[in-house]
């Protein structure tokens, strides 16, 4: 245990160095996709077989997590479109992105990435188009607002931002998880569990990563770390493509939002897809897999380096977002001033609440705003005119729903 833990920090920044350059490339082309697509392009014509494609296609580049693209999924249901291009979108969309894309290209090769891409079109193309021929569920639904978003330069460099705000928890875990199996599995370790093509392996990562919450970005260095053990290639896929398309919350939600019919079409495909595709890929590119991914972890670039640092900057202004964050919550919940709640229309994700949080909450006379993404709304603590909450509000990039 003891050499474990000495071991532990070098491992640590050898996986951030690893990570850090693709996930901030990431950032960048999500900040790009943000200021240069139209904001309502995924809000149009998503009815129809022709539907569920152009949802996949406009879903597989954004940087949404399973929880993250729930109320984009139901935004779009609620503005219009079809059940089949909905459930397509919340298929395709938490299993890749930008982000996640350059991470996995960078520890376990552009085969492996490309591949994952594919992958995430082909199921949200098969679980959209199957549950549109079976329950389209068309109605009349009213708009969902677009908001305000800054699509300026420093707009796009905001929203990068913001995607790596979103999931640095989630990263920081994964790193460190990553880092402790490669100091505790020894190379070659889970070799065993190839056996009969690694079927095992597949359906034992299946059952562990459908109930719970997996980040696509932050796990893939725990799934190269596992490859590096002897995990089948094929099992870490189902790993990276199973585990951030289903949650529990996410089952739930698709249920509520879409009926039995839409969650068996929607968790069938996943299923099926996952374990078919993983077994199809060591056949195809599993010896490109191996080539690329030990040779990356070989080297450490001065930019490499410098980007390991930035990320750890990042990381450190967010603890620091976190804990200002909390001392506010508290000092608002001992103290005896007023509460005003705002619906929000807009916020799409944590990330989203996080930064209404930091608009709202910078304005005077506030002593803490709470956003929740989930319910719609801004609690906000202190003494300031629903004037200023509104127009914080929209400054933030959100639009102020009616008053229930």
């Amino acid at each position: 245990m003891a050499a474990i833990l000495a071991a532990l920090p070098a491992a640590v920044w050898a996986v951030m160095v690893e990570l850090a350059p693709w996930l901030l490339l990431g950032a960048v082309a999500a900040g790009l996709l943000h200021g240069l697509v139209p904001p309502d392009l995924v809000q149009r014509k998503l009815r129809g077989l022709p539907g569920v494609l152009r949802a996949v296609v406009l879903g597989v580049p954004l940087p949404l997590c399973s929880c993250g693209v729930i109320p984009a999924g139901v935004g779009l249901k609620k503005s219009g479109a079809s059940n089949g291009a909905s459930i397509g979108f919340l298929i395709a969309t938490p299993q890749t992105g930008v982000d996640s894309t350059m991470v996995a290209a960078g520890f376990l090769g552009w085969p492996f990435a490309l591949y994952k891409v594919a992958a995430a079109l082909l199921t949200g193309l098969v679980g959209g188009t199957v549950v549109e021929l079976v329950d389209p569920g068309v109605e009349a639904h009213e708009d969902v607002a677009a908001g305000h978003a800054d699509r300026s330069l420093w707009g796009m460099v905001e929203h990068g931002i913001d995607v790596v705000r979103m999931i640095w928890g989630w990263l920081l875990i994964g790193v460190v998880v990553s880092a402790l199996l490669t100091v505790a599995l020894p190379t070659g370790s889970l070799s065993g569990l190839a056996g009969g093509g690694g079927v095992v392996a597949m359906l034992l990562v299946l059952f562990a990563s459908v109930p719970l919450y997996v980040c696509a970005t932050a796990s893939v260095p725990i799934a190269a770390a596992l490859v590096s053990a002897g995990l089948p290639t094929g099992a870490a896929l189902v790993f990276l493509m199973a585990g951030p398309a289903t949650n529990v919350a996410t089952l739930g939600a698709v249920w509520r939002a879409f009926g039995s019919k839409a969650l068996a079409g929607y968790l069938g495909t996943i299923v099926a897809g996952s374990v078919g595709l993983g077994l199809a890929y060591e056949p195809l590119l599993g010896g490109l897999v191996a080539l690329e991914s030990h040779g990356h972890h070989e080297h450490a670039a001065w930019w490499a380096q410098a980007s390991a640092l930035l990320l750890s900057a990042l990381f450190s202004w967010f603890v620091w977002e976190e804990a200002q964050g909390w001392w506010r919550r508290r000092r608002a919940s001992v103290g005896a001033s007023a509460v005003q709640e705002v619906p929000v229309l807009g916020m799409t994700c944590d990330g989203c609440a996080a930064r209404l949080e930091r608009v709202v909450g910078s304005r005077d006379g506030v002593d803490a705003a709470t956003a929740s993404f989930a319910d719609g709304v801004i609690r906000v603590h202190g003494v300031i005119s629903l004037a200023d909450i509104h127009e914080a509000v929209e400054d933030a990039g959100f639009d102020v729903g009616p008053a229930v």
